[in-house]
């Protein structure tokens, strides 16, 4: 019995060192795949049953697979702005097609989980991994910025339309000169730098309802300086014109206060007593530091109509201490702010992935916005999912369901790589290819012995 049991035990060891060579040679062929997680090899004994303990004898060895999921791979950068990587515990939600309608996938019910982050779009807009693996996430509401449902489901990104948005805010901030270098200024004359509500028809400086008439449009120009412009939009992205001018209308020097009034285009093309300008209806008193007083931070103006677009109610945002009056020698305005946040209709150009999971669209009009969140799932037993094909993974009743919450991060514009290591390999096969010769001794061992045993009976 002793000589069948060692040949038996030694047979047990080469399948169980050629099981192990198979996972080194897995191993090393997959050195730069992308998240690919190595498969150790673990050994059992068997040991013969004996009725007491001193009759025990060593016995087989059996091979079983040891995953290393929980290993992660060294993270890299990338230049493809749809790469993306997974830092820390967590996997990527992803369903692979059960058939094709067309060139259109068919999904079935039942989802994978990767951390091979190389999705790119593909003809019909999908993210799909080089595996073959369509990226699962959640819908944004372009115009909301809020989760369409909380069911992830394969992403899509084709001819992505972002309506257009109507201005309803203007960021505004300038620097105004002391002394207005107007076309009537003259250094000479005091006061000529104010604006003179006698040289116009109608008095544009009236408090909440001053206007400038068509007639009066080169006189006004005249006595005002440029106080800048920009496109705003209607709420069909219909573009027009903000133009900004400043009056001063009273000085320290006349006796008074250092005081403005802001006045907006509503005609450019403005003749007779049609409405040209307007004024916002609100006086800018300076102090002599140089900063309004009282502050005026919000301007609401109503039913606005610029050229025969109508805006509708617009408020012009000037944050404290961004409206000032300081000594210029050019005696014109500075514009350090003037943004505005409507925008026209646009089609999607590109998308990338930010380091917070989201996927950010870029359209042609200019906006950034967010149009996916992509969540990241994890398990109480990684070690325990079933490996698939191209690095993926399913369930098990050993890796339990999958949980919401992981704690690891997405990274944009990079990749996880393999975590197996080459040298770490190489050592292994030698190792492995020892114990394989030295398992092929035994059986060349017990099979002379059993020859010179033969060899008795002759």
């Amino acid at each position: 019995m002793g000589l069948f049991d060692a040949l038996t035990s030694a047979v047990s060891g080469l399948q169980a060192q050629s099981f192990a060579i198979q996972n080194i040679s897995g191993n090393i062929a997959n050195s730069q795949t992308y998240a690919y997680k190595g498969i150790d090899t673990s050994f059992e004994d068997m040991i013969p049953g004996a009725s007491v303990p001193s009759k025990q004898i060593a016995g087989g060895v059996m091979a079983i697979s040891v995953a290393t999921n929980t290993v992660q791979g060294a993270i890299q950068a990338a230049n493809v702005s749809t790469y993306m990587a997974i830092n820390g515990d967590g996997y990527f939600m992803v369903k692979k097609p059960t058939s094709y309608n067309g060139t259109l996938p068919v999904f079935g019910g039942v989802d994978s989980y990767t951390r091979r982050g190389d999705f790119q779009l593909n003809a019909n807009g999908n993210l799909v991994n080089g595996a073959g693996y369509f990226l699962e996430g959640i819908p944004i509401d372009p115009t909301t910025g809020n989760p369409a449902g909380n069911v992830a489901a394969p992403l899509q990104f084709q001819n992505n339309f972002l309506p257009a948005s109507a201005t309803t805010v203007v960021t505004y901030g300038l620097n105004l000169p002391t002394v207005p270098a107007t076309g009537k200024y003259d250094p000479s004359i005091p006061n000529s730098e104010l604006l003179n509500p006698t040289d116009f028809t109608v008095d544009p400086t009236t408090s909440g309802s001053g206007t400038v008439v068509g007639t009066d449009v080169g006189t006004f120009v005249n006595e005002s300086i440029d106080g800048g412009s920009i496109t705003i939009y209607d709420s069909m992205g219909t573009p027009t014109n903000l133009q900004l001018r400043w009056a001063k209308t009273d000085s320290v020097a006349n006796g008074g206060s250092d005081t403005w009034q802001l006045f907006y285009q509503v005609d450019a093309n403005a003749t007779g007593s049609t409405v040209a300008w307007k004024n916002v209806g609100t006086d800018f008193v300076f102090n002599s530091s140089g900063q309004l007083n009282p502050p005026v931070t919000n301007l609401a103006l109503t039913g606005v109509t610029i050229n025969g677009t109508a805006i509708g109610n617009l408020n012009i945002s000037m944050p404290t201490g961004t409206v000032t009056q300081f000594a210029s020698t050019t005696g014109t305005s500075t514009v350090n702010n003037l943004q505005q946040n409507g925008y026209a209709a646009g089609q999607l150009q590109s998308i990338s992935v930010g380091n917070n999971g989201v996927i950010t669209g870029t359209f042609s009009n200019g906006q950034s916005v967010a149009l996916a969140q992509i969540p990241l799932v994890h398990f109480n037993n990684p070690n325990g999912l079933k490996a698939l094909d191209g690095g993926a993974y399913q369930q098990t009743d050993l890796s339990g369901v999958p949980l919401a919450g992981a704690s690891g991060t997405i990274v944009g514009q990079s990749l996880e790589g393999s975590n197996t290591d080459i040298a770490t390999e190489f050592t292994k096969l030698i190792v492995t290819q020892q114990a394989y010769t030295a398992n092929t001794k035994v059986i060349t061992t017990a099979n002379q012995m059993s020859q010179d045993l033969l060899n008795i009976l002759r």
